[in-house]
């Protein structure tokens, strides 16, 4: 199970409180500004990478608004060259589909092998929104409980200013 009921499941589990908003399949932050609306919190844009030998992945979590800058990242977590992840890459080690990248996606990393990398704004907002691992949906939940989703995956974190 891949899906936003293992999300859920897991949120349960975890005593994380969280909102969920159904919308339409969405694939870009611009698509889904469309249907956020009043939504409260953060938005986040997730981008899954990879090192350029195709050796190391990367899961980066920043505000939307925000445009990264990949040779920086690249020195700021000491690897060489970074690039999109293939959709091949992001079924294997989040078991995600193009439009679907969130961090709730290490859920299905159960070798903890991709690195989060986020942007040290988001500790700064009351509240964050990601797709449940599907794109028709956006779950809210405290900055609190993400970084105790954070800490209960087991993968490793990195926070960054990006």
């Amino acid at each position: 199970m891949k899906g936003d009921n293992k999300v859920f499941e897991t949120l349960e589990m975890l005593g994380i409180n969280y909102e969920k908003y159904e919308h339409p399949p969405v694939y870009t932050v611009e698509e889904a500004n469309r249907y956020w609306g009043d939504l409260d919190g953060m938005h986040c844009k997730n981008l899954f990478l990879r090192d350029k030998k195709g050796k190391n992945h990367y899961l980066v979590v920043m505000n939307e608004n925000k445009k990264l800058d990949f040779e920086d990242i690249a020195r700021k977590i000491n690897s060489d060259k970074l690039s999109f992840g293939s959709e091949k890459r992001l079924e294997k080690y989040l078991g995600l589909e193009r439009g679907a990248v969130s961090p709730f996606g290490i859920i299905n990393d159960e070798d903890n092998e991709v690195v989060v990398i986020v942007d040290e704004e988001i500790k700064s907002a009351d509240s964050v929104n990601f797709h449940p691992n599907v794109n028709t949906a956006t779950v809210n939940i405290s900055v609190y409980d993400f970084i105790k989703f954070l800490d209960w995956s087991g993968n490793n974190v990195i926070w960054a200013r990006l």
